[in-house]
Order: C-alpha cells, then structure tokens, then sequence
C-alpha cells in the first residue's frame, strides 16, 4: 500500500476508534470526503450537523442537503445568529475563535441529543500553516479533527475524493463570508449580502477560485494568477465593475498577486500564531 493510501487507512481505523461520530459538515472539499469516510466505516452511527448561518452562502447549504440525502446520511441542522456573538461584528484578528466556539458548542449539543459521542471536524494538515484562531476553539471543546490526525494535505484529499467518486474533489475552497473582511471593520448583515452577491456573480462567469475581499467600501477581487487575464477581458471587466457597483461598492480592484488563502492574516505580526 503507498503513502496516501496508508493514510486513509489510519483515519479509518481512527474512525472506528471512535465509534460514533457528528460530523460538522459544510459541504466542501474536507468535511465531504470525512462525511462519506465516516459513513463507510462507521454506518448509522455517523451523522452530519450543518450550521444555517448569514456567513455560508445558500448554494453551498442546499448542496450539503444533496449530498446527505443522495448518501443516506443522517443530517440535523443548527440555526446560528453569528450577529449575536460576542466579538463578531468588531471582527478583530480572533473573530473566528469566537465563532467556532459558538458554532461546535452547539453541534455538540446536537451530537448528544442523538447519542453521539464525538464531534469531528474537517481541517487538513496544510491548516497548520496559517493562522487559525478557530483551532483553539476545537481545542478547547475537544473537538476532533481526522484529517490532520491522518496527516492528510489538501492536495490528497482531493485525490482520494476523486477515487471515491465525490464531485467534490475539484470544486473551489469557500471559508465563511466573514473571512473577506479585513480585521477590525465592523461586519453588517448588508455587506456580507453584498459579498455573497458578488461572489455569486464571479462563480457565474465561470472563474474557478477566486475571492472578494472587502476593505471599507473597496472590493479586492482575488483570482487564480492564470485567470487574471480573462478578468481583465474587456467584455469581462466592463461587466464585473458595472455589476459590483450596482451592488453597492464604491471601488472595484484586482490584487495583482492573486488569488491565495489566508491573505487577510498577511499583515498579522508572526506573534499571533503562538497566542
């Protein structure tokens, strides 16, 4: 057996460790391929907790109702007001502790109700590498987290998706609307709207991962490097700054650098991924 395939036999094994499992699930790349793992090794003692929230975009909500329903997975739903948690609208550099405090907290909550023991959810080995204030959040509720224990990268598990037959195994990574503010602006229901807007558009015109970054009334769209020529197309620009505009930003920019993850957290200081 090679290396990625002796890592998915050590998360499965770590799986039935565990015995039963809620898995907060998103439907994106990482916690899709946990869920269906999960659902292989460990049956109906496996279900999917998916958090209603203004920060995750509609399409991405249906999309996990699809997927449980098509695996026969068990899914609960946990409604969050993230407007009503301390410290998320100052949105300061540990928003997200805060948030996924509040989101696991409850998912545990439906966890036990159902008699579940454990609470898993979807990082990957490469999480480690930028600053996460939600880790501390997992930490500290004991939440568990297969995938980095596994030692799986995101690049493998897209492969292993692949093999599984999961039509995630390509789709573009999406963090919540909150992570598009830059650190210490105010977060409103209206610009999280506007963002999601925005991105919807993007996602329309066919751009595969991509970003919009909101600095006051500014939007920064991140593209892939190989794509920037397309946004610069002129039908394509003409389109995209009339429409960001309609929604409501003053100005419209591209970052040159382009698309990458974690560019919010660039002007942290190193300090802050030891506090």
């Amino acid at each position: 057996m090679d290396a990625l395939h002796d890592k998915k036999l050590k998360l499965e094994e770590y799986l039935k460790e565990l015995g039963s499992v809620a898995v907060a699930f998103s439907s994106g790349v990482d916690s899709t391929f946990l869920l269906k793992v999960a659902k292989e090794v460990l049956k109906d003692k496996v279900i999917a907790v998916t958090a209603r929230s203004g920060v995750f975009p509609k399409r991405e909500l249906n999309e996990a109702a699809e997927f449980c329903k098509r695996e026969g997975i068990r899914q609960l739903f946990v409604d969050i007001d993230e407007m009503s948690i301390e410290g998320f609208r100052e949105n300061p550099i540990n928003r997200c502790y805060y948030c996924k405090h509040e989101i696991f907290s409850r998912i545990m909550e439906a966890a036990e109700s159902c008699g579940i023991k454990y609470v898993a959810e979807g990082s990957n080995l490469d999480d480690n590498s930028d600053y996460r204030p939600g880790h501390k959040a997992v930490e500290e509720l004991g939440i568990k987290s297969p995938l980095r224990y596994a030692g799986l990268t995101k690049s493998e598990i897209r492969e292993l998706s692949k093999e599984l037959g999961l039509p995630t195994w390509e789709k573009p990574s999406f963090a919540c609307l909150a992570s598009r503010f830059v650190y210490g602006e105010k977060i409103t229901e209206e610009k999280l709207g506007m963002v999601d807007k925005a991105e919807q558009m993007l996602l329309d015109l066919g751009f595969k991962q991509f970003r919009v970054r909101v600095h006051g009334n500014i939007a920064r769209i991140e593209v892939l490097p190989e794509e920037i020529s397309k946004l610069t197309d002129e039908k394509v620009r003409s389109t995209v700054y009339k429409n960001f505009k309609e929604i409501g930003f003053d100005y419209v920019t591209m970052d040159l650098a382009g698309y990458r993850t974690g560019s919010m957290n660039e002007t942290i200081k190193n300090e802050a991924f030891v506090k």
